[in-house]
């Protein structure tokens, strides 16, 4: 199927000019390229011949995509409902119970490879090396995330409590990433 016709490079182009359509991101649109490049070496049975063998590839494209974007929106109602049993697990006053709240619901809204770099190091104690060999990925790559996930809380934090002082800010385990 893919490999019979030397012009899949036409059909790449246009899966990934379409996957940035969808996206609005170069990033993004590589990894839905890449996603529905493997479901249809997966399911290169279901092609049809005399199919358009670029509309099938146009569609899996559309699928991944709205596929990832049911699972982001799922992904957040979850993380709603995370954010809320952490909190309901507590009994403090009510200005700590609104911190705690807001806490856990930016924490929540992090991407899930930086909520995991940042659970395993901040809260779970593992070292750096020992969270890269739990979540197989290299020490580096574990640095990166933590680093991302801090300056995105602190972002956060930033736009929400510009008023407030330093004392009820977000302490970050593990220091400056500057």
């Amino acid at each position: 199927m893919m490999d019979e016709d030397p012009d899949i490079r036409d059909d790449l182009a246009a899966m990934r000019r379409y996957a940035r359509s969808l996206t609005r991101d170069d990033q993004d649109a590589d990894d839905v390229v890449q996603d529905a490049l493997l479901r249809a070496i997966e399911r290169r049975a279901t092609y049809q011949q005399g199919r358009s063998r670029r509309r099938w590839l146009l569609a899996i494209v559309h699928n991944v995509f709205f596929s990832a974007k049911r699972r982001e929106a799922s992904e957040a109602r979850r993380n709603s409902r995370f954010a809320e049993t952490l909190i309901d697990q507590l009994e403090p006053g009510q200005e700590e119970h609104a911190r705690l709240t807001e806490i856990a619901r930016q924490f929540s809204a992090l991407p899930e490879h930086h909520r995991a770099v940042l659970h395993l190091t901040a809260i779970e104690g593992l070292s750096y090396q020992q969270a890269a060999e739990t979540l197989g990925v290299p020490v580096g790559t574990v640095m990166s995330r933590l680093s991302r996930a801090r300056a995105a809380l602190r972002e956060q934090e930033q736009g929400q409590g510009q008023g407030q002082q330093a004392a009820s800010g977000l302490r970050l385990i593990g220091g400056s990433d500057d």
